[in-house]
Protein backbone atom coordinates (compact mmCIF):
# COMPACT_ATOMS: atom_id res chain seq x y z
CA UNK A 1 0.00 0.00 0.00
CA UNK A 2 1.13 3.53 -0.72
CA UNK A 3 1.23 6.16 2.03
CA UNK A 4 1.75 9.91 2.01
CA UNK A 5 3.54 11.38 5.05
CA UNK A 6 3.27 15.17 5.42
CA UNK A 7 5.71 16.20 8.16
CA UNK A 8 8.14 19.13 8.35
CA UNK A 9 10.35 17.71 11.13
CA UNK A 10 13.12 16.17 9.05
CA UNK A 11 14.17 13.51 11.55
CA UNK A 12 10.63 12.38 12.28
CA UNK A 13 9.75 12.27 8.58
CA UNK A 14 12.85 10.16 7.88
CA UNK A 15 12.08 7.82 10.79
CA UNK A 16 8.51 7.36 9.60
CA UNK A 17 9.68 6.63 6.07
CA UNK A 18 12.19 4.02 7.31
CA UNK A 19 9.79 2.36 9.74
CA UNK A 20 6.81 2.26 7.38
CA UNK A 21 8.96 1.07 4.47
CA UNK A 22 10.22 -1.77 6.69
CA UNK A 23 6.56 -2.74 7.21
CA UNK A 24 6.11 -3.07 3.46
CA UNK A 25 4.52 0.30 2.64
CA UNK A 26 5.57 2.51 -0.27
CA UNK A 27 6.08 5.93 1.33
CA UNK A 28 6.21 9.44 -0.15
CA UNK A 29 7.08 12.42 2.04
CA UNK A 30 6.08 16.09 1.74
CA UNK A 31 7.44 18.78 4.06
CA UNK A 32 4.93 21.62 3.66
CA UNK A 33 1.17 22.03 3.69
CA UNK A 34 0.88 23.08 0.03
CA UNK A 35 3.16 20.24 -1.12
CA UNK A 36 1.14 17.73 0.88
CA UNK A 37 -2.14 19.02 -0.50
CA UNK A 38 -0.84 18.84 -4.07
CA UNK A 39 0.46 15.30 -3.58
CA UNK A 40 -2.85 14.16 -2.03
CA UNK A 41 -4.77 15.65 -4.94
CA UNK A 42 -2.70 14.04 -7.67
CA UNK A 43 -1.25 10.86 -6.13
CA UNK A 44 -2.91 7.48 -5.67
CA UNK A 45 -2.53 6.93 -1.92
CA UNK A 46 -4.22 4.50 0.44
CA UNK A 47 -3.80 6.80 3.48
CA UNK A 48 -2.09 9.97 4.65
CA UNK A 49 -0.23 10.72 7.89
CA UNK A 50 -0.58 14.48 8.33
CA UNK A 51 1.11 16.83 10.79
CA UNK A 52 -0.94 19.79 12.05
CA UNK A 53 1.69 22.54 12.29
CA UNK A 54 3.09 22.82 8.76
CA UNK A 55 4.73 25.61 6.75
CA UNK A 56 2.46 27.30 4.24
CA UNK A 57 -0.80 25.62 5.20
CA UNK A 58 -1.89 23.91 8.40
CA UNK A 59 -2.87 20.27 8.50
CA UNK A 60 -6.38 21.37 9.48
CA UNK A 61 -6.68 23.40 6.29
CA UNK A 62 -5.17 20.63 4.14
CA UNK A 63 -7.76 18.08 5.23
CA UNK A 64 -10.59 20.64 5.14
CA UNK A 65 -9.78 21.42 1.48
CA UNK A 66 -9.55 17.75 0.55
CA UNK A 67 -12.96 17.01 2.07
CA UNK A 68 -14.49 20.09 0.43
CA UNK A 69 -13.29 18.66 -2.90
CA UNK A 70 -14.96 15.30 -2.11
CA UNK A 71 -11.60 13.55 -1.67
CA UNK A 72 -11.97 10.79 0.95
CA UNK A 73 -8.36 9.71 1.45
CA UNK A 74 -8.08 8.31 5.02
CA UNK A 75 -6.16 10.79 7.20
CA UNK A 76 -4.31 10.14 10.46
CA UNK A 77 -3.33 13.45 12.04
CA UNK A 78 -0.16 13.85 14.12
CA UNK A 79 0.28 16.81 16.43
CA UNK A 80 2.08 18.05 19.52
CA UNK A 81 -1.18 19.88 20.29
CA UNK A 82 -2.77 17.49 22.76
CA UNK A 83 -5.72 19.51 24.04
CA UNK A 84 -9.17 17.98 23.68
CA UNK A 85 -10.33 20.95 21.60
CA UNK A 86 -7.32 20.55 19.28
CA UNK A 87 -8.26 16.93 18.71
CA UNK A 88 -11.90 17.84 18.20
CA UNK A 89 -10.88 20.48 15.63
CA UNK A 90 -8.90 17.89 13.69
CA UNK A 91 -11.75 15.41 13.60
CA UNK A 92 -14.33 18.09 12.78
CA UNK A 93 -12.21 19.20 9.83
CA UNK A 94 -12.53 15.72 8.37
CA UNK A 95 -9.57 13.72 9.74
CA UNK A 96 -10.30 10.06 10.52
CA UNK A 97 -7.99 9.74 13.53
CA UNK A 98 -5.72 11.94 15.67
CA UNK A 99 -2.52 10.92 17.47
CA UNK A 100 -0.57 13.23 19.75
CA UNK A 101 3.23 13.59 19.86
CA UNK A 102 5.25 11.98 21.30
CA UNK A 103 3.57 8.77 20.22
CA UNK A 104 4.23 5.05 20.32
CA UNK A 105 5.25 3.73 16.91
CA UNK A 106 3.42 0.48 17.73
CA UNK A 107 0.21 2.45 18.37
CA UNK A 108 0.67 4.47 15.19
CA UNK A 109 0.97 1.26 13.16
CA UNK A 110 -2.10 -0.23 14.82
CA UNK A 111 -4.18 2.87 14.14
CA UNK A 112 -2.93 3.05 10.57
CA UNK A 113 -3.86 -0.60 9.97
CA UNK A 114 -7.32 0.01 11.45
CA UNK A 115 -7.74 3.04 9.18
CA UNK A 116 -6.76 1.05 6.11
CA UNK A 117 -9.12 -1.78 7.02
CA UNK A 118 -12.19 0.40 7.27
CA UNK A 119 -11.32 2.99 4.64
CA UNK A 120 -12.65 6.54 4.81
CA UNK A 121 -16.40 6.95 5.27
CA UNK A 122 -18.00 9.75 3.30
CA UNK A 123 -18.06 12.35 6.06
CA UNK A 124 -18.10 15.78 4.48
CA UNK A 125 -16.49 18.48 6.59
CA UNK A 126 -19.45 20.76 5.75
CA UNK A 127 -23.01 19.40 5.75
CA UNK A 128 -25.16 20.66 2.88
CA UNK A 129 -28.89 20.13 2.37
CA UNK A 130 -30.37 22.34 -0.33
CA UNK A 131 -29.37 25.93 0.47
CA UNK A 132 -28.57 25.05 4.10
CA UNK A 133 -24.89 24.64 5.05
CA UNK A 134 -23.60 23.62 8.48
CA UNK A 135 -19.87 23.78 9.22
CA UNK A 136 -19.12 21.74 12.39
CA UNK A 137 -15.55 23.03 12.67
CA UNK A 138 -16.68 26.67 12.77
CA UNK A 139 -20.12 25.95 14.30
CA UNK A 140 -21.58 28.15 11.57
CA UNK A 141 -24.90 27.74 9.75
CA UNK A 142 -25.91 29.58 6.59
CA UNK A 143 -29.03 29.59 4.45
CA UNK A 144 -28.60 30.88 0.90
CA UNK A 145 -25.21 32.27 2.05
CA UNK A 146 -26.84 34.32 4.85
CA UNK A 147 -25.73 33.40 8.36
CA UNK A 148 -28.34 31.82 10.64
CA UNK A 149 -27.78 32.45 14.36
CA UNK A 150 -28.82 29.45 16.45
CA UNK A 151 -28.74 28.58 20.13
CA UNK A 152 -26.71 25.52 21.17
CA UNK A 153 -29.84 23.34 21.30
CA UNK A 154 -31.14 24.57 17.94
CA UNK A 155 -27.71 23.93 16.41
CA UNK A 156 -27.57 20.37 17.82
CA UNK A 157 -31.07 19.65 16.53
CA UNK A 158 -30.27 20.92 13.04
CA UNK A 159 -26.95 19.07 12.98
CA UNK A 160 -28.70 15.78 13.74
CA UNK A 161 -31.40 16.34 11.13
CA UNK A 162 -28.90 17.40 8.45
CA UNK A 163 -27.08 14.11 8.87
CA UNK A 164 -30.35 12.35 7.93
CA UNK A 165 -31.77 14.46 5.10
CA UNK A 166 -35.09 13.22 3.80
CA UNK A 167 -35.43 10.65 6.59
CA UNK A 168 -38.25 10.64 9.13
CA UNK A 169 -36.74 11.09 12.60
CA UNK A 170 -38.93 10.35 15.61
CA UNK A 171 -39.29 12.55 18.69
CA UNK A 172 -37.84 9.76 20.81
CA UNK A 173 -34.72 9.56 18.64
CA UNK A 174 -34.24 13.33 18.83
CA UNK A 175 -34.65 13.29 22.62
CA UNK A 176 -32.09 10.48 22.87
CA UNK A 177 -29.46 12.16 20.68
CA UNK A 178 -29.96 15.90 21.14
CA UNK A 179 -31.01 16.18 24.77
CA UNK A 180 -29.08 15.07 27.86
CA UNK A 181 -30.44 11.70 28.97
CA UNK A 182 -29.56 12.45 32.59
CA UNK A 183 -31.84 15.50 32.66
CA UNK A 184 -35.60 15.22 32.95
CA UNK A 185 -36.78 16.83 29.69
CA UNK A 186 -40.36 17.97 29.13
CA UNK A 187 -42.17 15.78 26.56
CA UNK A 188 -42.97 18.77 24.34
CA UNK A 189 -39.34 20.01 24.22
CA UNK A 190 -38.83 18.65 20.71
CA UNK A 191 -41.95 20.40 19.40
CA UNK A 192 -40.88 23.67 21.00
CA UNK A 193 -37.40 23.62 19.47
CA UNK A 194 -38.65 22.44 16.09
CA UNK A 195 -40.84 25.55 16.15
CA UNK A 196 -37.86 27.77 16.99
CA UNK A 197 -35.81 26.17 14.21
CA UNK A 198 -38.58 26.55 11.63
CA UNK A 199 -38.71 30.30 12.22
CA UNK A 200 -35.00 30.53 11.41
CA UNK A 201 -34.58 28.13 8.48
CA UNK A 202 -38.08 28.28 6.99
CA UNK A 203 -41.20 26.35 7.92
CA UNK A 204 -41.23 24.48 4.63
CA UNK A 205 -37.77 22.99 5.31
CA UNK A 206 -38.80 21.02 8.40
CA UNK A 207 -41.84 18.85 7.81
CA UNK A 208 -44.04 17.14 10.40
CA UNK A 209 -44.88 13.54 9.56
CA UNK A 210 -47.97 12.90 11.62
CA UNK A 211 -47.56 10.08 14.12
CA UNK A 212 -43.94 9.47 13.06
CA UNK A 213 -41.74 12.53 13.65
CA UNK A 214 -39.99 15.14 11.53
CA UNK A 215 -38.20 15.25 8.19
CA UNK A 216 -35.73 17.80 6.86
CA UNK A 217 -36.75 18.43 3.27
CA UNK A 218 -34.05 18.11 0.62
Amino acid sequence: MRLLVVEDETRLAAALRRGLSAEGFAVDVAATGPAGLDAARHGEYDAMILDVMLPGLSGYEVVRRLRAEQRWLPVLMLSAKDGEYDQADGLDCGADDYLTKPFSYVVLLARLRALLRRGAPRRPAVLTVGDLRLDPARRRVTRADAEVVLTSREYALLDYLMRRPGEVVSKTELLDHVWDASVDTAPNAVEVYVGYLRRKIGRERLETVRGAGYRLAT
